[in-house]
């Protein structure tokens, strides 16, 4: 009996990220803020009191809010190295 049997609400895509998602990863490692103070900064690296700021307020809509809205995620989690680690390897 596997370890997921008894977990009707097990999702393996959840744990087995397909390949896109590399790329999406790759892709917000990558983004850039367009506009305001902090204009041309990668958002990974915007200060978490911009970004609770934005929650609170409302994250701007479409993809720069998505992206806004997980970076966030990604600090609270203590994460932002991962994505700092891809900005030191090659681009192709």
């Amino acid at each position: 009996m596997s370890m997921h049997e008894d977990c009707p609400d097990f999702d393996p895509s959840a744990v087995y990220a397909p390949q896109g998602d590399a790329e999406e990863l790759r892709e917000l490692a990558f983004a850039k803020m367009p506009y305001g103070k902090y204009a041309g900064r990668y958002l990974v690296d915007l200060p978490e009191q911009y970004l609770i700021w934005f929650e609170n307020k409302g994250f701007p809509n479409g993809r720069l809010g998505e992206q806004m809205a997980a970076i966030r995620e990604i600090q609270m989690n203590g994460l932002e190295h991962l994505l700092r680690s891809l900005h030191s390897r090659p681009r192709f």
